[in-house]
């Protein structure tokens, strides 16, 4: 029989994506040539928060900058955890004013605990708490010394996992947290060393096919009980079922364009 799954309310904070578009390049989906239509962007963006709402949950907005198109994948801007932050530092200068633009967030809504970082992190694109310690990707974005400041900044463990796989750029892409101790991820996006972790960590973890880790299926967000993850990943959503949880679907093919799905837009605000 499928457990019985509670759900637990969230705070969240998430970015109208009105400046959205696709005009240069720093992961293997984006790709200026095509078309982006903002305006099905937005539209897409407003139903994902519709269904955080309907779910019972809170959401904070920040104000979209113009020049900055992806300032939407707020689960970029910072890492919360015990109503610490740890802000972002990006990786390309593209990316770079999105920074400020969600440490000033912070700090105006008097936040105490406001770390600056020295070292490049993405914020909760390679950084996910699984209730009781922090998953730390490395590879592509965040910088290794990042997980040590990390640790200092919240004094909770820290699991370091690589990434091998430039689709699977952020730890977001390829790993969701469903549960405090429970996962799904995607085996292939990880070094071989990490994988063994991941075993040893969660060895009744859901585990992706490629068809749905392509889907940006594992860029999804959890309240323990609901999962919200892009509709095209079937064989997710049947593995989730299967496990008691309730799956919802939601359509983000716009900002899939720019490599990017549900946690992408979504980050928590753990107070």
């Amino acid at each position: 029989m499928p457990l019985s799954r509670a759900s637990k309310p969230r705070r969240y904070l998430m970015c109208p994506p009105r400046h959205f578009d696709v005009n240069y390049s720093i992961n293997p989906w984006m790709d200026p040539t095509k078309p982006v239509d903002t305006r099905v962007a937005v539209t897409q963006w407003e139903r994902l928060r519709e269904v955080y709402l309907g779910l019972g949950h809170q959401v904070e907005l920040i104000e979209p900058v113009p020049g900055l198109p992806d300032m939407v994948f707020a689960a970029n801007g910072a890492t919360v955890v015990d109503g610490r932050v740890l802000a972002a530092r990006f990786r390309y200068p593209q990316r770079f004013a999105e920074a400020k633009a969600y440490l000033d967030w912070f700090v105006g809504r008097g936040y105490q605990h406001v770390h600056e970082p020295e070292w490049v992190n993405e914020g909760e694109g390679d950084y996910l708490f699984d209730g009781r310690r922090l998953l730390a990707g490395t590879g592509f974005r965040t910088d290794l010394n990042s997980h040590g400041e990390a640790q200092e900044v919240f004094g909770r463990q820290v699991v370091s996992l690589r990434l091998v796989d430039p689709r699977f750029y952020h730890l977001d892409t390829a790993l969701a947290v469903l549960d405090v101790g429970e996962v799904m991820y995607y085996p292939a996006a990880f070094s071989p060393g990490s994988q063994r972790v991941l075993h040893d960590l969660y060895p009744d973890a859901i585990l992706a096919g490629a068809a749905d880790a392509d889907a940006f299926g594992l860029n999804a967000v959890s309240d323990g009980r609901n999962v919200v993850l892009p509709q095209t990943a079937i064989g997710l959503i049947e593995q989730l079922r299967s496990r008691g949880f309730e799956p919802i679907g939601v359509d983000l093919s716009e900002l899939h364009k720019s490599g990017g799905a549900v946690k992408c837009c979504t980050l928590e605000l753990r107070d």
